[in-house]
């Protein structure tokens, strides 16, 4: 019927440089306006009339059986136990995967306890003062049972039971075997190493929060919450209160940050929706920092024994491991107990490509809170283990550490690439990501460096990673993985307004990745809209397209994606109704830059809005008649997600007497296909970043032998401020996706993933004239003396070179 312009075509070599305001646009983020000037609308901000806080009286033991609760008497209709909560279901999440357990948690604690802090009885208050002095005045007695507090301790057949009807703690056992086999291979080099994360607590500046009613005239839960994924949670509502979909709406206000804890339904939120159906009244919970860390935060706590065999050369000839996950009590819905373990072992190799692979791993069930996904989920640890182990054969074989990488790499000619657990890597560059890296950081400056010494007396180091990011999963994934989430075509609907602007309405929600900017950049690359006129509206079940939300690096791809084929699928309507207006054969009109142009003139959207939705009088009545509204859904040509990478370098000085480190420098390049907006892609590698820092150097959630955590404070759990985090050098490269719109790549948890590797391989550098290994997370001053310390009385350590000569 018409002839659409050309679409723009991108090419990794136009950078930041590409003009307007579509895709490839610096664009200020539109969001920031509000949340500068203190606008925003999170949880803390909504009221009701009537409205009561919510407190929990949380269990001051990790495990034991609730032998009675007593709740005094002027307290009765203001506290409720799980003996009130008629009808509501526990927790379950459940996983296709074969030999899975599932675990059941109550809203409120039954009979048992399984982690300080789980929640015991919801109080309530006219303030949340009132509600946490309720809740200091009930009293439990318990009779305590032996405690899980170590995930290796608690693989043991002797081990304390959390859940009575298994036959053991383990959540999931899982084998990926691929390639070669191992039968008769001959290496010159073989090393193993044992390697061990920390728990760590996620600490978005905004806690969860949730506020619910009951709407009595539409017979309806109402629930604004915290979340990053409203349609899952609704979900969830409706299967553990048993209510219909049509009877919960759920929205997300602004949300302060996710990372993943805003991800899973938590026991409070079914709490607080429960309360405010059966009372009557409004409830509010807000979550604070104590209950953020000792109880409903914590992600990441790995171990790993991992064996690497290569030639003289550092060529990786096999890789085989055995990891162990800290689960937690219990699974979270809807990601599970498994979600940390089962991925390890299909992404541990990497970016690498090598002709034999093994791997077992174990998701064990603890006397801690569950485990929750985190940005760069499994990822980091992944990193942090495959990165010094190919540092450690750098030593063994004397060659440079990048060196070693570049031998091992996947090459560009190899694209697309599915490696040896059938990941199946789109397209990049891995070699060139890692030279570009070098060149930036001047490796043979540093070596120099070294040479001469530091005039304190402190020792410099080097380290690098490099890692890849499947991102923006699709059901092929999800499904194989048993997870109950499986993400068909995302939905997306765009609406032309009467004065021309634009509304887009998706499923998804932001958490601070500028998505109402980035979704209107794909309107303007698409219909001309100025991103100012274009009105973003996400993160509610009622008046957006069904969503699994924001998760694993998806949104910008697969809304962005949505987004610009609803903005396709308006502009034949445009062009048939713009046509009619210039009395021009349909055949012979072009959309262009926000008008319909003929030969003889052009109108412009704003005119093709106000006579369809106005003036429609003036319109044949055999026009269009599908309107200037349409919902389009999106799929990737292949669904198995992006593979974005990045590499990172670091440069400290260790102090050895003390064990004190510094960052002196750190160098990122990265690669997530074509950026949408670089600047927020470059805030969204500082901040994670800076969340590797934490990894890497500070946060650590340590549990005594009886479950009991030991820090409940910031003063006690360390996060990194201003003056840890170095000023970050970026650099971009845009190696396009073939399967996604535009060419985008998922880039969320990139910065977070490859810091802990790239500090600890410089601390190890550092220390190399030592001969001594760091190889536990946080890199603390504490295991830095110990480790020397140890080295130098003569405790075993690994056999290493000392330099970095040449074979």
């Amino acid at each position: 019927m018409f002839r659409a312009a050309a679409p723009m075509t991108r090419s990794a070599a136009q950078g930041d440089a590409t003009p307007g305001q579509g895709v490839g646009a610096r664009l200020l983020r539109k969001e920031d306006d509000r949340f500068l000037r203190g606008r925003g609308r999170f949880v803390g901000d909504l009221k009701l009339p009537g409205m009561r806080e919510v407190a929990f009286a949380r269990s001051p033991v990790a495990h034991g059986r609730i032998l009675e609760i007593r709740i005094p008497p002027d307290l009765r209709g203001t506290v409720f136990t799980a003996k009130d909560l008629v009808g509501v279901k526990p927790i379950r999440a459940v996983s296709g995967l074969p030999g899975f357990r599932p675990s059941e948690q109550p809203a409120l604690a039954t009979d048992k306890v399984r982690y300080v802090g789980e929640p015991i009885a919801m109080c309530t208050g006219r303030s949340r003062a009132e509600a946490e002095d309720a809740a200091a005045r009930i009293e439990v007695d318990f009779a305590e049972e032996p405690a899980v507090s170590d995930m290796l301790l608690g693989r043991r057949p002797d081990a304390p039971r959390l859940h009575a009807d298994w036959p053991d703690n383990v959540y999931l056992e899982s084998l990926v075997v691929g390639g070669e086999s191992f039968t008769g291979l001959d290496a010159a080099v073989k090393i193993t190493r044992e390697f061990r994360t920390s728990r760590q607590c996620m600490s978005p500046m905004e806690g969860k929060g949730v506020l619910a009613h009951w709407d009595t005239r539409r017979e309806q839960l109402i629930v604004e919450t915290s979340t990053q994924m409203p349609h899952i949670i609704r979900n969830g509502f409706c299967d553990f209160l048993g209510l219909e979909q049509r009877q919960v709406r759920v929205a997300a206000p602004d949300v302060g940050g996710g990372f993943g804890h805003k991800g899973v339904l938590s026991p409070e939120e079914l709490c607080v929706a429960w309360g405010a159906r059966a009372l009557g009244q409004p409830l509010r919970w807000i979550e604070d920092r104590r209950e953020q860390l000792t109880a409903n935060a914590n992600c990441r706590e790995h171990h790993y024994i991992v064996t690497a065999y290569a030639d003289a050369r550092g060529k990786l000839l096999a890789l085989e491991a055995e990891a162990s996950v800290d689960a937690g009590a219990y699974s979270a819905f809807p990601f599970t107990g498994g979600i940390e373990a089962a991925q390890i072992a299909s992404i541990l190799p990497g970016p690498y490509d090598f002709p034999r692979y093994r791997c077992r791993t174990w998701s064990v069930a603890s006397n801690k809170p569950p485990i929750l996904p985190y940005r760069g989920v499994a990822r980091t640890g992944v990193c942090f283990a495959m990165e010094l182990m190919l540092d450690a054969i750098a030593r063994e074989v004397g060659r440079e550490p990048y060196e070693i990488r570049l031998e091992n790499l996947v090459r560009p000619e190899q694209m697309p690439f599915d490696n040896i657990t059938n990941k199946h890597f789109d397209s990049g560059d891995y070699p060139e990501c890692l030279r570009r890296l070098v060149a930036a950081i001047d490796i043979p400056a540093v070596r120099e460096r070294q040479r001469l010494g530091e005039p304190d007396g402190r020792l410099i180091g080097l380290g690098l990673s490099i890692y890849n990011e499947q991102a923006a999963h699709g059901m092929s994934v999800y499904g194989a993985w048993g997870i109950p989430i499986l993400p068909g075509y995302e939905q997306a609907t765009a609406r032309i307004l009467p004065d021309g602007g634009l509304e887009i309405r998706a499923g998804i929600q932001s958490h601070g990745q500028g998505l109402e900017t980035t979704l209107a950049q794909v309107a303007n690359e698409i219909l001309g809209i100025d991103p100012a006129r274009v009105s973003v509206i996400h993160g509610d079940t009622e008046t957006s397209p069904y969503s699994p939300g924001t998760y694993a690096s998806r949104s910008m791809v697969m809304a962005g994606g949505a987004g610009a084929t609803a903005g396709r699928q308006l502009v034949p309507r445009l062009a048939t109704i713009g046509a009619s207006l210039l009395q021009a054969d349909p055949s012979q009109v072009r959309f262009e830059g926000g008008h319909v142009r003929s030969a003889s003139g052009s109108v412009s959207i704003e005119a093709i809005a106000r006579t369809w939705y106005l003036q429609p009088h003036e319109l044949p009545a055999d026009v269009d008649r599908g309107g200037l509204e349409v919902t389009a859904g999106y799929r990737a040509e292949r669904d198995s997600g992006t593979f974005s990478y990045g590499a990172h370098a670091a440069l400290v000085a260790v102090e050895p007497r003390t064990g004190e480190i510094e960052l002196l420098r750190y160098v990122v390049v990265e690669d997530g296909g074509v950026l949408v907006n670089p600047m927020i892609v470059d805030g969204q590698i500082y901040g994670g970043v800076a969340q590797g820092i934490g990894t890497a150097l500070y946060e650590e959630m340590r549990f005594d032998a009886a479950g009991q955590p030991l820090a409940s404070t910031l003063a006690d759990y360390l996060l990194p401020g201003s003056v840890e985090v170095p000023d970050v050098q970026i650099l971009h490269m845009e190696t396009p996706s073939p399967y996604t719109e535009f060419g985008v790549k998922g880039i969320g948890e990139g910065g977070a993933i490859g810091p802990p590797a790239a500090i600890a391989n410089a601390v190890n550098d550092a220390l190399r004239s030592f001969g001594v290994e760091v190889t536990s997370l946080p890199v603390t001053p504490r295991r830095v003396v110990e480790a020397i310390a140890a080295r130098s009385s003569g405790a075993p350590q690994p056999t290493l070179s000392t330099g970095f000569e040449r074979a």
